[in-house]
């Protein structure tokens, strides 16, 4: 395979797609302004390397945002940094830079050793107000504020609020040893981890991430309530195919896991006033079977003309969930059928197998929910990612 995102041989180790902080779960809406305040924040990076560079991202802010000072190291128990792996990131060679309003800014690149499912920790100094922070709601591992710039600060200072978003930083990328291909996988709350235990790395992209050890390059692209054809909460899954899919660096594969909430929006009821309010941040009309396929196929034809290899999940089932009516469980089975014998795909990893309740196979198995029937429990996302045949990405 001809890798056209791999130069320099640079990869893609860690990434959270970049939405809008009004245009998801409104973790922010209540917590005060960002300014003159760092940010600590804490992520596990999936394969190792020798040198590294952070994306951070304004993506979606309204005014230019100034960032910096910051540094990376790797990260201590409590909101600490590990003595020694202190490293001062610049901006083409600046201690810190201006990003317009809808842009993303890559730091230099600093010589650290990490190994695989290594946790860095991140600190960015925030001297003005950030007006708009592009961030992706909900960050499933504990980040902090702290007044000030404090972003040398070997331990967390008193003081510091918890960060209840993934603040403008959207990705890792590190020089591995050897070759190597980043597996990215696109889909919603199931894939970006929604039930399982904070601060554990439970979503299945990451525990794929361990099953893979040092030959693993696993980078999460979910957003919670996301959809495969409207936007709503975050952009639509067509619409981010190539910012956070096809430029990737080493991208080789993708993992399609979409379309469940395109179908379960479309079926339910809007007169319900349980979900009325719910229902309005999923504007568009209703899809049908026909126009979810045919957006599977859209993005596995632009994913090809790439040279890269494209498999898909199947959607697993969510009877007893609020959003749940007979019509999308019909559709829900349409659209796997096609999934699994339409031959568009590489390979298909068949999720619903994997949480189907034998004797009820439109409601998940009982212990792989995480009480609410839709999302995973840690073993449920456990179960999805020890299914996966490892063979499919050596």
């Amino acid at each position: 395979m001809t890798d056209t995102n791999n130069a320099g041989g640079w990869v893609r180790t860690w990434g959270a797609s970049p939405q809008a902080a009004h245009d998801g779960l409104g973790s922010l809406d209540d917590h005060p302004p960002l300014a003159d305040v760092t940010l600590r924040q804490v992520v596990r990076i999936s394969g190792g390397g020798h040198r590294v560079r952070i994306r951070f991202t304004n993506e979606f802010g309204t005014a230019p945002v100034t960032l910096g000072p910051a540094r990376v190291g790797l990260a201590a128990p409590g909101g600490a940094v590990q003595a020694g792996s202190e490293r001062v990131l610049t901006f083409s060679g600046a201690p810190a830079v201006t990003v317009p309003a809808g842009a993303p800014v890559l730091s230099d690149p600093v010589d650290l050793s990490l190994a695989a499912l290594a946790e860095l920790s991140i600190s960015l100094y925030l001297p003005e107000r950030v007006e708009t922070c592009t961030c992706h709601d909900p960050a499933l591992d504990t980040g902090w504020t702290i007044p000030g710039d404090a972003v040398a600060a070997p331990a967390l200072p008193e003081g510091a609020g918890v960060l209840p978003v993934r603040a403008l930083l959207s990705a890792v990328e590190v020089l591995p040893e050897a070759p190597a291909e980043t597996i990215v996988v696109l889909g919603d709350s199931r894939t970006d981890g929604a039930g399982s235990t904070p601060d554990t790395h439970h979503s299945w992209p990451e525990l794929l991430a361990e099953r893979l050890g040092a030959a693993g390059y696993v980078v999460n692209q979910g957003i919670s309530g996301n959809r495969l054809l409207h936007d709503g909460i975050g952009p639509a899954a067509s619409a981010r195919f190539d910012r956070d899919v096809l430029a990737t660096p080493g991208l080789g594969c993708v993992v399609l896991s979409m379309g469940g909430n395109d179908i379960a929006i479309s079926s339910a009821p809007r007169d319900d006033g349980s979900l009325a309010d719910f229902l309005k941040m999923f504007p568009g009309a209703p899809v049908t079977t026909d126009d979810v396929i045919d957006g599977y196929r859209r993005l596995a034809a632009r994913a090809r003309d790439r040279g890269v290899r494209v498999y898909a999940t199947t959607i697993a089932p969510y009877e007893g969930a609020q959003l749940y009516t007979p019509e999308s469980e019909k559709a829900r089975r349409v659209v796997n059928d096609w999934i699994r014998t339409g031959g568009a795909f590489d390979a298909v990893l068949d999720f619903d197998a994997v949480w189907r309740n034998p004797a009820h196979p439109s409601r998940i198995r009982d212990g792989f929910h995480s009480g609410d029937h839709l999302h995973g429990s840690d073993a449920g996302y456990r179960a999805l990612a020890g299914s996966v045949d490892l063979s499919l990405f050596s």
